[in-house]
């Protein structure tokens, strides 16, 4: 029933994150390491969003829907908001101008004030064609409209029962996980696209080749997923050594952690590990290739 086996993963770490709630809920005392395992999975939905939003993990829609509700009650958003501000903005624009996700929309810097601001930027932003598209499928796809609307109501009632039932747990065990899963995701986007350039055949995102893509479903090759958005994150790798010495060397980081120790903590004391703008480099030799001396 799944498109590609790989997607065993997937249901793997959909049943850990399902268990591990009602683990936790039920326990007699908070456990430190089981909260950080559910801190982690609750990042892990969010990849699996994005996947599953691109190319959905069964070959029939009822199971697809189904998993949309799921990703909806443990993404804390509804899972059809991919569509209008990933698939039809996101990936058609690639960080242009009037990508609702732009990552240089307030600031052309890249230092620990815009990563840590940026998922709220984003969020407030991406609002617009979310509302926009539920506007058009109410008139073209009503069918659409109220499983989206169903969505929303789904993630509606799980915080009144759960609220209801223990608003220290529910905070706790669902809303700080949720906020941690749709945080996650953005500052994923802000640092593929931070200081890249969007008018570049290639040089569009930045790449992590390390171990983290094994945890998270080959996250960070992300030039190749611009490329060819419906390859299955389990191709990924190897379609990334097919491109992956035509984009700049810089693009390509070995560690996100080791990415970010870098630049947004040893860059607070130091320019040289600070990221340098392709885009704004770019747009600095137009002027001379136009009026050359």
């Amino acid at each position: 029933m799944l498109r590609y086996k790989a997607d065993y993963k997937s249901l793997v770490y959909m049943t850990i994150t399902t268990v591990l709630l009602f683990i936790q809920w039920n326990l007699a005392a908070w456990n430190f390491f089981l909260y950080l395992l559910s801190l982690f999975m609750a990042i892990s939905v969010a990849v699996m969003a994005h996947n599953h939003n691109h190319l959905p993990i069964w070959k029939y829609k009822g199971l697809n829907t189904l998993t949309d509700f799921w990703l909806t009650l443990f993404y804390g958003f509804p899972a059809f908001g991919w569509i209008p501000t990933h698939n039809l903005n996101h990936h058609r624009l690639n960080n242009r101008e009037a990508d609702y996700t732009i990552t240089y929309r307030i600031s052309e810097k890249n230092n620990l004030f815009t990563l840590l601001s940026y998922p709220t930027i984003s969020s407030y932003y991406q609002q617009k064609p979310i509302h926009d598209y539920l506007k058009k499928l109410y008139h073209t796809e009503r069918k659409k409209f109220f499983v989206a609307l169903g969505q929303y109501a789904a993630l509606g009632l799980l915080y009144a029962v759960v609220f209801s039932l223990d608003w220290k747990k529910a905070l706790l065990f669902v809303f700080i996980p949720h906020q941690v899963s749709l945080f996650s995701v953005l500052i994923f986007n802000y640092v593929q696209h931070v200081h890249t350039d969007e008018e570049s055949p290639v040089n569009h995102s930045r790449n992590f080749t390390g171990f983290l893509n094994f945890l998270l479903f080959n996250n960070g090759y992300h030039t190749i997923h611009h490329e060819k958005a419906g390859l299955h994150w389990s191709i990924l790798p190897q379609a990334h050594k097919e491109i992956a010495s035509t984009i700049d060397a810089v693009l390509i980081e070995r560690s996100f952690w080791g990415f970010i120790g870098r630049v947004y903590f040893l860059g607070l004391f130091s320019a040289r590990f600070r990221t340098d703008s392709m885009r704004l480099r770019r747009q600095r030799m137009i002027p001379a290739m136009v009026h050359p001396q």
